[in-house]
């Protein structure tokens, strides 16, 4: 008798410590904070057509009891509408591009989950896309098509195609913006170096012009004053100043 009561104090206890069951799925919903380095998942968009719609709500139910809440915060699309509702910068129906990053900004999420479940008769199909709110680019995404199958394997596979993408994901996204600045700046680099290349390259043919040009010049001039003024030495003089002035040219541009 006394053990019996025992367990029913022991288990009264438990109840009160637990709180109304409101409380708990509060707590649950509740945004990570401090310390906690769960990863934040939101589920911004469920679309169903042709199934019934409690598969919307029972996919997002089935992907939070997959996912291991250890390493993931799952934020169903009710609480991610909660977190948005009092934002001047985002609207609904912003489910890629760069108005997500209200999206981080007001949720924590690093990435959001996009659904589509449809049907018609016996068949059915899926496509799951994950989106980063940082850059609003297109992450990753699972699709395929049953012909022959029911509701509850089109939400299975849906789930575990979901559950995939999500475990998939890079531990760090790649930061696009330093790529992008490191590749402009590289090809400036090469550029610079290139425009350097060529004004060498432009310097040392504008002063082979212009030596070959007064050594020609020089030549010519002598020939016509120590050999009775021939019309080659003429030549010659007038071919080498136009050598020289050529260089000249390359040497100035």
């Amino acid at each position: 008798m006394t053990a019996r009561v025992l367990v029913t104090l022991l288990a009264l206890l438990a109840g009160a410590n637990a709180g109304p069951p409101e409380k708990v799925a509060a707590a649950k919903t509740q945004r990570p904070a401090g310390d906690d380095r769960r990863r934040i998942i939101g589920i911004l968009d469920v679309h169903v057509d042709g199934v019934p719609r409690g598969i919307a709500a029972q996919f997002q139910k089935n992907l939070e009891a997959q996912l291991d809440s250890n390493a993931y915060w799952l934020a169903p699309q009710r609480r991610m509408k909660e977190m948005l509702a009092n934002s001047t910068k985002w609207t609904d129906g912003c489910v890629v591009g760069a108005c997500l990053r209200e999206v981080k900004v007001q949720t924590g999420a690093e990435v959001v989950l996009l659904a589509s479940i449809t049907g018609s008769g016996t068949s059915f199909g899926y496509v799951v896309t994950l989106v980063r709110t940082d850059t609003g680019a297109f992450v990753a995404q699972e699709t395929d098509r049953c012909d022959v199958c029911t509701v509850s394997e089109a939400l299975s596979s849906a789930t575990l195609a979901a559950v995939k993408l999500v475990t998939a994901l890079p531990e760090k996204f790649p930061d696009t913006q330093a790529e992008q600045k490191a590749a402009f700046d590289l090809t400036k680099k090469e550029l610079v170096s290139d425009q350097a290349q060529t004004k060498s390259r432009h310097g040392i043919i504008g002063l082979t012009l212009t030596l070959t040009g007064v050594v020609a010049a020089g030549t010519g001039i002598a020939l016509y004053v120590t050999q009775n003024q021939p019309n080659y030495a003429l030549a010659t003089a007038a071919a080498g100043a136009g050598l020289a002035l050529g260089g000249v040219v390359v040497l100035t541009f």
